[in-house]
């Protein structure tokens, strides 16, 4: 059932997908904070810790899910 559905490379290809919007989303909210924009509406300050860290959760996100699709059925390619 799982390879007729393919859930095993969608699986990847969604985390894929999370950990690269995790990192152009972190990577745009830190560039505009540096330009000195804020977003409309919007109190507090900004956690430069937060974003480092979801920035690396994103990258590690990104690397498995690359790394899962490489290494598919146990054979690189």
């Amino acid at each position: 059932m799982i390879d007729i559905l393919g859930l095993d490379s969608l699986f990847a290809e969604l985390v894929t997908g999370l950990g690269l919007a995790l990192i152009v989303g972190n990577a745009l909210a830190w560039w505009k904070h540096r330009k000195g924009q804020r977003p409309a509406g919007v109190e507090g300050e900004f956690r430069r810790g937060r974003v480092v860290f979801l920035l690396a959760v994103g990258v590690l996100m990104t690397m498995w899910g690359v790394a899962s699709i490489v290494t598919r059925d146990g054979t690189l390619g």
